[in-house]
Protein backbone atom coordinates (compact mmCIF):
# COMPACT_ATOMS: atom_id res chain seq x y z
CA UNK A 1 0.00 0.00 0.00
CA UNK A 2 3.17 2.02 0.50
CA UNK A 3 4.02 1.55 -2.81
CA UNK A 4 0.56 2.57 -4.26
CA UNK A 5 0.49 5.77 -1.76
CA UNK A 6 3.44 7.33 -3.10
CA UNK A 7 2.38 6.72 -7.04
CA UNK A 8 -0.79 8.56 -6.38
CA UNK A 9 1.07 10.98 -4.48
CA UNK A 10 4.09 11.64 -7.51
CA UNK A 11 0.68 11.87 -9.89
CA UNK A 12 -0.87 14.67 -7.93
CA UNK A 13 2.40 16.49 -9.08
CA UNK A 14 1.89 16.81 -12.95
CA UNK A 15 -1.71 17.38 -12.27
CA UNK A 16 -1.52 20.14 -10.19
CA UNK A 17 1.50 21.76 -12.46
CA UNK A 18 -0.58 20.97 -16.06
CA UNK A 19 -4.09 22.19 -14.07
CA UNK A 20 -2.22 25.19 -13.13
CA UNK A 21 -0.19 25.73 -16.22
CA UNK A 22 -3.12 25.80 -18.90
CA UNK A 23 -5.23 28.40 -16.50
CA UNK A 24 -1.87 30.67 -16.50
CA UNK A 25 -1.97 30.52 -20.06
CA UNK A 26 -5.64 30.84 -20.60
CA UNK A 27 -5.59 34.05 -19.21
CA UNK A 28 -2.68 35.58 -21.17
CA UNK A 29 -5.00 36.07 -23.46
CA UNK A 30 -7.88 37.38 -21.32
CA UNK A 31 -8.61 40.86 -21.89
CA UNK A 32 -9.18 43.50 -19.10
CA UNK A 33 -6.39 42.67 -16.34
CA UNK A 34 -6.00 44.65 -13.39
CA UNK A 35 -3.99 47.10 -14.92
CA UNK A 36 -6.41 47.74 -17.57
CA UNK A 37 -9.04 48.03 -15.01
CA UNK A 38 -7.30 50.48 -12.44
CA UNK A 39 -6.48 52.48 -15.92
CA UNK A 40 -9.95 52.55 -17.03
CA UNK A 41 -11.17 52.92 -13.40
CA UNK A 42 -9.05 56.55 -12.86
CA UNK A 43 -10.24 57.58 -16.15
CA UNK A 44 -13.95 56.86 -15.44
CA UNK A 45 -14.16 54.63 -18.42
CA UNK A 46 -15.59 51.31 -18.48
CA UNK A 47 -16.39 48.86 -21.49
CA UNK A 48 -17.29 45.47 -22.02
CA UNK A 49 -14.00 44.12 -23.11
CA UNK A 50 -12.50 45.34 -19.31
CA UNK A 51 -14.84 43.09 -17.86
CA UNK A 52 -16.24 44.76 -14.59
CA UNK A 53 -14.26 47.71 -12.83
CA UNK A 54 -13.63 46.79 -9.10
CA UNK A 55 -10.36 47.98 -7.88
CA UNK A 56 -8.60 50.84 -6.47
CA UNK A 57 -6.58 53.24 -7.85
CA UNK A 58 -3.04 52.89 -8.86
CA UNK A 59 -1.64 54.29 -5.26
CA UNK A 60 -4.01 51.35 -3.68
CA UNK A 61 -2.99 48.86 -6.37
CA UNK A 62 0.32 47.91 -4.91
CA UNK A 63 0.55 43.98 -4.24
CA UNK A 64 1.93 40.65 -4.29
CA UNK A 65 3.87 39.92 -7.31
CA UNK A 66 3.44 36.10 -7.42
CA UNK A 67 0.23 35.88 -8.68
CA UNK A 68 0.10 36.20 -13.16
CA UNK A 69 -2.30 37.91 -14.91
CA UNK A 70 -2.60 38.92 -18.86
CA UNK A 71 -1.03 42.02 -18.99
CA UNK A 72 2.55 42.01 -21.11
CA UNK A 73 5.68 43.86 -21.89
CA UNK A 74 4.89 47.30 -19.94
CA UNK A 75 4.05 49.60 -23.38
CA UNK A 76 1.39 51.92 -22.52
CA UNK A 77 -0.16 52.15 -25.88
CA UNK A 78 -1.92 48.53 -25.67
CA UNK A 79 -4.08 49.30 -22.70
CA UNK A 80 -7.17 50.57 -24.30
CA UNK A 81 -8.14 54.02 -22.18
CA UNK A 82 -4.79 54.96 -21.34
CA UNK A 83 -4.39 57.64 -23.77
CA UNK A 84 -2.85 60.90 -21.69
CA UNK A 85 -1.21 58.93 -18.62
CA UNK A 86 2.59 58.77 -18.41
CA UNK A 87 3.84 55.87 -19.50
CA UNK A 88 5.84 55.70 -16.83
CA UNK A 89 2.89 55.33 -14.35
CA UNK A 90 1.89 52.88 -16.92
CA UNK A 91 5.45 50.77 -16.38
CA UNK A 92 5.07 51.40 -12.26
CA UNK A 93 1.53 49.86 -12.42
CA UNK A 94 3.00 46.85 -13.92
CA UNK A 95 5.70 46.51 -11.48
CA UNK A 96 3.11 46.79 -8.84
CA UNK A 97 1.29 44.09 -10.57
CA UNK A 98 4.15 41.51 -11.38
CA UNK A 99 3.46 42.24 -14.96
CA UNK A 100 6.87 43.84 -15.79
CA UNK A 101 8.57 40.26 -15.87
CA UNK A 102 8.13 37.65 -18.33
CA UNK A 103 4.99 35.61 -18.30
CA UNK A 104 7.48 31.81 -18.26
CA UNK A 105 9.18 33.95 -14.92
CA UNK A 106 5.83 34.98 -12.91
CA UNK A 107 4.44 31.18 -13.83
CA UNK A 108 7.67 30.01 -12.14
CA UNK A 109 7.82 32.19 -8.91
CA UNK A 110 3.97 31.53 -8.51
CA UNK A 111 4.44 28.06 -8.44
CA UNK A 112 7.33 28.51 -6.05
CA UNK A 113 5.51 30.56 -3.89
CA UNK A 114 2.72 28.19 -4.09
CA UNK A 115 4.34 25.29 -2.87
CA UNK A 116 4.69 26.74 0.93
CA UNK A 117 1.20 28.00 0.52
CA UNK A 118 2.51 31.89 -0.23
CA UNK A 119 -0.41 33.14 -2.10
CA UNK A 120 0.60 36.73 -2.01
CA UNK A 121 -1.87 39.73 -1.72
CA UNK A 122 -5.49 40.82 -3.26
CA UNK A 123 -4.82 43.21 -5.37
CA UNK A 124 -7.75 45.06 -4.65
CA UNK A 125 -8.79 44.15 -0.87
CA UNK A 126 -5.68 45.41 0.61
CA UNK A 127 -5.36 42.01 2.47
CA UNK A 128 -3.42 38.82 2.21
CA UNK A 129 -5.00 36.12 0.10
CA UNK A 130 -5.25 32.91 3.01
CA UNK A 131 -7.25 35.73 5.41
CA UNK A 132 -9.44 36.42 3.24
CA UNK A 133 -10.12 32.34 1.96
CA UNK A 134 -9.94 31.73 5.95
CA UNK A 135 -12.93 34.56 6.20
CA UNK A 136 -15.19 33.00 3.67
CA UNK A 137 -14.18 29.16 4.63
CA UNK A 138 -16.52 28.89 7.00
CA UNK A 139 -19.17 29.77 5.26
CA UNK A 140 -18.58 27.21 2.42
CA UNK A 141 -17.80 24.42 5.29
CA UNK A 142 -21.84 24.87 6.94
CA UNK A 143 -23.14 24.83 3.66
CA UNK A 144 -21.33 21.54 2.90
CA UNK A 145 -21.46 19.80 5.72
CA UNK A 146 -25.02 20.15 6.39
CA UNK A 147 -25.78 19.56 2.32
CA UNK A 148 -23.58 16.00 2.79
CA UNK A 149 -26.04 15.20 6.37
CA UNK A 150 -29.11 15.86 4.29
CA UNK A 151 -27.74 13.57 1.48
CA UNK A 152 -26.90 10.87 3.18
CA UNK A 153 -29.82 11.06 5.71
CA UNK A 154 -32.81 11.00 2.71
CA UNK A 155 -30.82 8.89 0.34
CA UNK A 156 -30.14 5.87 1.89
CA UNK A 157 -33.41 5.34 3.57
CA UNK A 158 -34.84 6.04 0.03
CA UNK A 159 -32.17 3.91 -1.47
CA UNK A 160 -33.34 0.63 0.77
CA UNK A 161 -36.86 1.26 0.52
CA UNK A 162 -36.92 1.29 -2.99
CA UNK A 163 -34.69 -2.09 -2.71
CA UNK A 164 -36.80 -3.45 -0.84
CA UNK A 165 -39.99 -2.55 -3.27
CA UNK A 166 -37.82 -2.87 -6.51
CA UNK A 167 -40.39 -2.59 -9.63
CA UNK A 168 -43.20 -1.38 -7.55
CA UNK A 169 -44.96 1.75 -7.64
CA UNK A 170 -43.23 3.68 -5.24
CA UNK A 171 -39.65 2.48 -6.61
CA UNK A 172 -40.88 3.78 -10.40
CA UNK A 173 -42.81 7.23 -9.08
CA UNK A 174 -39.35 8.04 -6.62
CA UNK A 175 -37.29 7.15 -9.67
CA UNK A 176 -38.92 9.38 -11.53
CA UNK A 177 -38.97 12.10 -8.79
CA UNK A 178 -34.86 11.95 -8.31
CA UNK A 179 -34.40 12.05 -11.80
CA UNK A 180 -36.07 15.04 -12.71
CA UNK A 181 -35.18 16.85 -9.36
CA UNK A 182 -31.06 15.56 -11.03
CA UNK A 183 -32.37 16.77 -14.38
CA UNK A 184 -32.94 20.75 -12.69
CA UNK A 185 -29.86 22.79 -12.50
CA UNK A 186 -29.56 23.92 -8.90
CA UNK A 187 -29.33 27.54 -9.86
CA UNK A 188 -32.70 27.57 -11.99
CA UNK A 189 -34.13 25.60 -8.84
CA UNK A 190 -32.87 28.48 -6.52
CA UNK A 191 -33.91 31.04 -9.01
CA UNK A 192 -37.61 29.45 -8.98
CA UNK A 193 -37.26 29.46 -5.13
CA UNK A 194 -36.51 33.16 -4.63
CA UNK A 195 -39.33 33.82 -7.05
CA UNK A 196 -41.86 31.73 -5.54
CA UNK A 197 -40.38 31.86 -1.28
CA UNK A 198 -38.13 34.79 -0.81
CA UNK A 199 -40.60 37.76 -2.05
CA UNK A 200 -39.68 37.59 -5.43
CA UNK A 201 -43.56 37.63 -6.98
CA UNK A 202 -45.34 35.66 -4.13
CA UNK A 203 -44.22 34.91 -0.87
CA UNK A 204 -41.90 36.63 1.37
CA UNK A 205 -41.39 33.56 3.69
CA UNK A 206 -37.39 33.21 3.58
CA UNK A 207 -34.79 36.23 3.46
CA UNK A 208 -33.39 36.56 0.10
CA UNK A 209 -29.58 37.12 0.84
CA UNK A 210 -26.99 36.23 3.83
CA UNK A 211 -26.68 33.47 6.40
CA UNK A 212 -27.74 35.36 9.33
CA UNK A 213 -30.24 38.07 9.94
CA UNK A 214 -28.33 42.08 11.54
CA UNK A 215 -29.91 41.10 15.07
CA UNK A 216 -28.17 37.62 14.73
CA UNK A 217 -26.25 38.84 17.86
CA UNK A 218 -29.26 39.89 20.03
CA UNK A 219 -30.72 36.62 19.95
CA UNK A 220 -31.18 33.95 22.46
CA UNK A 221 -28.98 30.80 21.51
CA UNK A 222 -32.32 29.03 20.24
CA UNK A 223 -33.30 32.54 18.34
CA UNK A 224 -29.37 32.25 16.88
CA UNK A 225 -30.50 28.79 15.27
CA UNK A 226 -33.37 28.93 14.37
CA UNK A 227 -32.41 32.01 12.58
CA UNK A 228 -29.59 30.23 11.03
CA UNK A 229 -31.36 27.78 9.88
CA UNK A 230 -34.71 29.80 8.44
CA UNK A 231 -31.42 31.75 6.14
CA UNK A 232 -29.98 28.50 5.14
CA UNK A 233 -33.11 26.55 4.37
CA UNK A 234 -33.61 27.98 0.33
CA UNK A 235 -29.54 27.49 -0.69
CA UNK A 236 -29.22 24.37 0.96
CA UNK A 237 -32.56 22.92 -0.58
CA UNK A 238 -31.49 24.34 -4.04
CA UNK A 239 -28.23 22.38 -3.69
CA UNK A 240 -29.99 18.85 -2.28
CA UNK A 241 -32.18 18.46 -4.96
CA UNK A 242 -30.14 17.11 -7.63
CA UNK A 243 -28.08 15.52 -5.53
CA UNK A 244 -29.98 12.87 -4.16
CA UNK A 245 -30.00 10.63 -7.56
CA UNK A 246 -26.67 9.53 -7.54
CA UNK A 247 -26.44 8.42 -3.53
CA UNK A 248 -30.32 7.29 -3.86
CA UNK A 249 -29.41 5.04 -7.02
CA UNK A 250 -25.78 4.15 -5.53
CA UNK A 251 -27.51 2.60 -2.54
CA UNK A 252 -30.61 0.57 -3.83
CA UNK A 253 -28.46 -0.73 -6.63
CA UNK A 254 -25.73 -2.07 -4.03
CA UNK A 255 -28.36 -3.35 -2.24
CA UNK A 256 -30.37 -5.25 -4.61
CA UNK A 257 -26.60 -6.47 -5.51
CA UNK A 258 -26.02 -7.91 -2.21
CA UNK A 259 -29.93 -9.40 -1.60
CA UNK A 260 -29.47 -11.75 -4.27
CA UNK A 261 -26.55 -13.24 -3.11
CA UNK A 262 -25.99 -16.98 -1.82
CA UNK A 263 -25.57 -15.57 1.75
CA UNK A 264 -28.83 -13.91 1.82
CA UNK A 265 -30.88 -16.90 0.27
CA UNK A 266 -28.82 -19.09 3.43
CA UNK A 267 -29.70 -16.59 5.82
CA UNK A 268 -33.45 -17.14 4.84
CA UNK A 269 -33.42 -20.70 5.05
CA UNK A 270 -32.16 -20.91 8.54
CA UNK A 271 -35.64 -18.51 9.33
CA UNK A 272 -33.99 -15.06 10.33
CA UNK A 273 -36.61 -12.31 9.73
CA UNK A 274 -36.35 -9.68 7.35
CA UNK A 275 -35.22 -7.12 8.73
CA UNK A 276 -32.57 -9.56 10.24
CA UNK A 277 -31.06 -10.27 7.29
CA UNK A 278 -31.64 -7.06 6.06
CA UNK A 279 -30.21 -4.61 8.25
CA UNK A 280 -27.70 -7.58 10.18
CA UNK A 281 -26.14 -8.73 6.93
CA UNK A 282 -27.14 -7.14 3.44
CA UNK A 283 -26.77 -3.56 5.34
CA UNK A 284 -22.98 -3.94 6.13
CA UNK A 285 -22.12 -5.09 3.05
CA UNK A 286 -23.92 -2.78 0.80
CA UNK A 287 -23.07 0.05 2.49
CA UNK A 288 -19.17 -0.21 1.67
CA UNK A 289 -19.08 1.89 -1.65
CA UNK A 290 -21.56 4.27 -0.04
CA UNK A 291 -19.36 4.91 2.72
CA UNK A 292 -16.13 5.26 1.11
CA UNK A 293 -17.41 7.44 -1.01
CA UNK A 294 -17.86 10.15 1.67
CA UNK A 295 -14.67 12.01 1.45
CA UNK A 296 -15.72 12.69 -2.28
CA UNK A 297 -19.35 13.28 -2.00
CA UNK A 298 -18.50 15.98 0.87
CA UNK A 299 -15.73 17.86 -1.25
CA UNK A 300 -18.81 17.51 -4.26
CA UNK A 301 -20.93 19.49 -1.79
CA UNK A 302 -18.13 21.77 -0.77
CA UNK A 303 -16.85 22.92 -4.05
CA UNK A 304 -18.82 22.09 -6.91
CA UNK A 305 -22.48 23.60 -5.78
CA UNK A 306 -21.27 25.93 -3.57
CA UNK A 307 -20.35 28.78 -6.33
CA UNK A 308 -23.65 29.70 -8.40
CA UNK A 309 -25.72 28.93 -4.60
CA UNK A 310 -23.56 31.45 -2.70
CA UNK A 311 -23.87 34.12 -5.85
CA UNK A 312 -27.33 33.56 -6.31
CA UNK A 313 -28.17 33.93 -2.44
CA UNK A 314 -25.35 36.22 -1.63
CA UNK A 315 -23.66 34.06 0.51
CA UNK A 316 -20.47 35.33 1.54
CA UNK A 317 -18.20 32.22 1.04
CA UNK A 318 -15.47 30.59 -1.28
CA UNK A 319 -17.91 30.45 -4.27
CA UNK A 320 -18.65 34.03 -4.16
CA UNK A 321 -15.04 35.32 -3.54
CA UNK A 322 -14.19 33.28 -6.50
CA UNK A 323 -16.44 34.40 -8.93
CA UNK A 324 -15.97 38.50 -7.30
CA UNK A 325 -12.43 37.61 -7.55
CA UNK A 326 -12.69 36.25 -11.61
CA UNK A 327 -15.01 39.60 -12.15
CA UNK A 328 -12.47 41.76 -10.85
CA UNK A 329 -9.53 40.54 -12.31
CA UNK A 330 -7.95 39.95 -8.97
CA UNK A 331 -5.86 36.94 -10.20
CA UNK A 332 -4.19 36.16 -6.71
CA UNK A 333 -7.49 35.09 -5.22
CA UNK A 334 -8.13 33.23 -8.26
CA UNK A 335 -5.24 31.24 -9.02
CA UNK A 336 -4.80 30.47 -4.74
CA UNK A 337 -8.46 28.71 -5.16
CA UNK A 338 -7.82 27.02 -7.98
CA UNK A 339 -4.81 25.49 -6.64
CA UNK A 340 -6.09 24.92 -3.25
CA UNK A 341 -9.56 23.36 -4.79
CA UNK A 342 -7.26 21.45 -6.92
CA UNK A 343 -5.18 20.32 -4.33
CA UNK A 344 -7.68 19.42 -1.81
CA UNK A 345 -9.79 17.25 -4.80
CA UNK A 346 -6.50 15.20 -5.92
CA UNK A 347 -5.88 14.44 -1.81
CA UNK A 348 -9.88 13.51 -1.14
CA UNK A 349 -9.53 11.01 -4.54
CA UNK A 350 -6.82 9.45 -2.30
CA UNK A 351 -8.22 9.59 0.53
CA UNK A 352 -11.51 8.07 -1.13
CA UNK A 353 -9.27 5.00 -2.44
CA UNK A 354 -7.79 4.43 0.84
CA UNK A 355 -11.19 4.35 2.47
CA UNK A 356 -12.14 1.48 0.10
CA UNK A 357 -9.25 -0.86 1.36
CA UNK A 358 -9.80 0.57 5.05
CA UNK A 359 -13.18 -0.72 4.55
CA UNK A 360 -12.80 -3.87 2.69
CA UNK A 361 -9.45 -5.42 2.78
CA UNK A 362 -10.27 -7.38 -0.26
CA UNK A 363 -9.88 -4.52 -2.09
CA UNK A 364 -6.13 -4.05 -3.36
CA UNK A 365 -5.25 -1.34 -5.42
CA UNK A 366 -1.15 -2.02 -5.13
CA UNK A 367 -2.09 -4.83 -7.86
CA UNK A 368 -3.86 -2.68 -10.16
CA UNK A 369 -2.33 -0.12 -12.57
CA UNK A 370 -2.07 3.41 -11.21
Amino acid sequence: MGAYILKRILLMIPTLLGIMLMTFAVIQFVPGGPVEQVIAKMQGTDSDSTGRISGNTGNEAGGSQQAPGSAGDGTAFKYRGAQGLDPEFIKDLERQFGFDKPAHERFLLMMANYLTFDFGESYFRDRSVVSLIAEKLPVSISLGIWLTLIQYLVSIPLGIRKAVKDGSTFDVWTSGVIIIGYAIPSFIFAIMLIVLFAGGSYFSWFPLRGLTSDNFEQLSLWGKLADYAWHLALPLFAMAIGSFATMTMLTKNSFLDEIRKQYVMTARAKGLSESRVLYGHVFRNAMLLVIAGFPGAFIGAFFASSLLIETIFSLDGLGYLFFKATLDRDYPIVFASLYIFTLMGLVVQLVSDLTYTWIDPRIDFEKRDV
